[in-house]
């Protein structure tokens, strides 16, 4: 017979684990990791301030008309993009950030199926599921930390100032992508925590209680 268990724990888990793998998604796609001093255009009597901006695989620069600045993706060429438009620290980030991404995307799938199924594999599926979230933790530690490697670059001292090396900005400021990679690091192992109390309430004796009853839906605070 097939068991629907919700417990107050275990939702929030599955909550959590979606709320940072969204705010992750959002960073990774974000082009303002790394800002730029505002600069000013002038379109016939208009002027138009805007500010230059790289993140890990797009970038924002000088505007056309009066529109905003124009963001486009810094690699057309994905991982074979040349290295002095897309530095190899900046490829190896996406790639750790982009696997990352994938194991906290199953991790949500399994998170939902967890409400039907407690075990894969005669394992349980919130500790299989909390230490794969571990190990996305890891990769998107190593991705935030590979983004700032790569500040001492041709494309960054363009863009920040020829000052500009590893790990200082020098004229440039750090934007909301790289902050928003920083919650979702440290939320994700908060996810992968907090899978040891969601098994411990689907498997409680209150839990079990309901079974013996007959219950098919059980939902616990």
């Amino acid at each position: 017979m097939l068991y629907v268990i919700v417990t107050a724990r275990s939702l929030l888990w599955v909550l959590t684990s979606l709320f940072s793998t969204l705010l992750m998604l959002s960073a990774f796609l974000s082009p303002s990791w790394l800002l730029s001093a505002p600069e000013t255009v002038y379109f016939g009597n208009e002027t138009v301030t805007y500010r230059p901006s790289v993140g890990v695989y797009a970038k924002c620069s000088k505007p056309i008309g009066f529109e905003h600045p124009v963001c486009t993706l810094l690699a057309l060429r994905g991982l074979a993009t040349e290295s002095f438009i897309y530095p190899t620290p900046w490829k190896a980030a996406t790639v750790f950030l982009a696997l990352g991404l994938s194991i906290m995307s199953l991790t949500v799938c399994t998170g939902l199926l967890s409400c039907c199924f407690q075990s894969i594999f005669k394992k349980s599926i919130f500790n299989v599921s909390g230490a794969a979230q571990a190990i996305a933790g890891i990769c998107y530690i190593i991705g935030v930390m590979l983004h700032p490697m790569a500040w001492g670059s041709e494309r960054v001292q363009k863009l920040c100032g020829r000052e500009t090396s590893a790990f200082y900005p020098d004229k440039c400021s750090i934007g909301i992508g790289l902050w928003l990679a920083i919650i979702a690091t440290v939320l994700t192992f908060v996810c992968s925590c907090l899978s040891l109390p969601a098994e411990k309430s689907t498997s409680s004796d209150k839990v079990q209680d309901k079974i013996y009853e007959g219950q098919t839906l059980i939902c616990l605070t």
